[in-house]
């Protein structure tokens, strides 16, 4: 029986062991807690940053064949053990630091930039018994540390004395700040429906995922994350043809790694807590008897999320700065605004009704606010349309003559 009891749970039983052998070495309560508190940290530091390696292998052979190309295939079979070696080439190119960078934010951006991801993980339930710390403001946590990824971006930017690197700082961190916004407003709109801002709670409350409650707010959340992670089709900081390279075109060896690794990290970390909010995260049949196939349960709803930020990035063209920004602010942020005002007046009406009737209420709102918001922004677009073109005709029926009257002595 213990044995199938360890088996359901390993890491709780894990713990057991770990606090059973401080105990038998008198070590005092307190830094048994502290002690193991520190090594789940490290196993789930570095195994995010594992984890990081099969990211970027399965990223680049899924685009490829998006792309109709072969991707990573020489190292390994199937080119498995490329990342290991870019790796291997990272750690030991050399390490390049430009005159006249400011030493402080330069040397400090990439630590952050990796610190903002990992410290999100240290939110998210993985099961009914494991996680890393039950907050019951876990939301504000999220977006306050999406704020920590802004601050890398900008000490980047700035470090780097660098006029490119600087602008595309200033791009990206435009970009994640006016991207948050919209994302906040849903999360208030679960935090509504779920009557909590720990994520813990807000995925035990789920007895039907909320993105059938929510499937707008869903939408939402899921553009923002990617806009806010800077990939594309939002990957504006990175338009070579204008800005270089980015905000990171002055880091070369180990520190551009660092960045590189945030990137792909930050992709799947969003997968992990859209998964965990909007589609029940560990929940599922059987996950609170063997809370191991809770783990299962959450790794594959998260990856069929991070599935379709790949796709998505390896099918569409890199959006205009202009087009990206009217995007937030001309749409997702008046719709998210709209659909949290109608979904706090709804949900206090019907309250007391029965649960599935509540997602058809909601589900038929969602539908009905998508559908007039894009009636709207397709009016306005084209009446732009309109405007253009009659400005164009004004333009062509001017007279062309190229000689005014006081060159002609007239």
């Amino acid at each position: 029986m213990k044995i199938l009891e360890f088996l359901s749970d390993p890491i709780i039983g894990i713990e057991n062991w770990i606090v059973q052998l401080l105990e038998n070495w008198g070590v005092a309560t307190e830094w048994q807690t502290f002690i193991v508190y520190l090594i789940g940290a490290a196993i789930l530091g570095t195994g995010a940053l594992l984890i990081t390696l099969i990211l970027i292998w399965a990223e680049r052979k899924i685009i490829g064949r998006l792309q109709d190309r072969l991707g990573p295939n020489r190292i390994g079979p199937w080119g498995i053990f490329q990342p290991v070696a870019d790796m291997l080439k990272i750690f030991t190119k050399e390490h390049i630091i430009p005159d006249g960078v400011d030493p402080i934010p330069y040397h400090l951006a990439p630590i952050i930039s990796v610190a903002s991801v990992l410290l999100l993980w240290a939110v998210v339930p993985f099961s009914d018994s494991v996680r890393g710390s039950n907050l019951n403001v876990a939301l504000l946590f999220i977006l306050g540390v999406g704020g920590l990824g802004e601050l890398g971006v900008i000490l980047a930017g700035w470090g780097s004395n660098n006029k490119y690197s600087m602008l595309a700082a200033f791009r990206a961190s435009a970009q994640m700040i006016s991207y948050e916004i919209p994302m906040a407003i849903v999360l208030l709109a679960t935090v509504i429906l779920s009557g909590s801002m720990s994520l813990g709670d807000i995925v035990k409350s789920q007895n039907i995922a909320y993105i059938f409650f929510l499937p707008l707010g869903a939408f939402i959340f899921f553009v923002a994350s990617i806009a806010e992670n800077g990939r594309a089709p939002f990957d504006l900081a990175e338009a070579e043809s204008e800005l270089v390279a980015g905000f990171n075109m002055e880091y070369s060896g180990l520190k551009f790694g660092m960045f590189y690794v945030a990137d792909f990290l930050r992709a799947f970390t969003s997968a992990v807590i859209f998964s965990s909010i909007f589609l029940g995260g560990w929940r599922g049949p059987g996950a609170e008897q063997i809370p191991i196939l809770g783990f299962v349960y959450l790794l594959i709803k998260s990856v069929i999320v991070w599935f379709l930020g790949v796709w998505i990035r390896g099918s569409m063209p890199r959006y205009r700065v202009d087009q990206m920004m009217a995007i937030t602010w001309k749409f997702l942020t008046p719709l998210a605004l709209a659909l949290f005002i109608v979904v706090a007046f709804v949900t206090k009406l019907i309250e007391n009704t029965n649960q599935w009737l509540q997602v058809l209420i909601l589900l038929v709102i969602n539908v009905a606010l998508f559908v007039a918001g894009f009636a709207i922004v397709k009016k306005f677009r084209k009446e732009k349309e309109r405007i253009v073109v009659s400005t164009k005709k004004r333009v062509l029926a001017q007279p062309t003559n190229p000689f005014s009257q006081s060159e002609t002595g007239g």
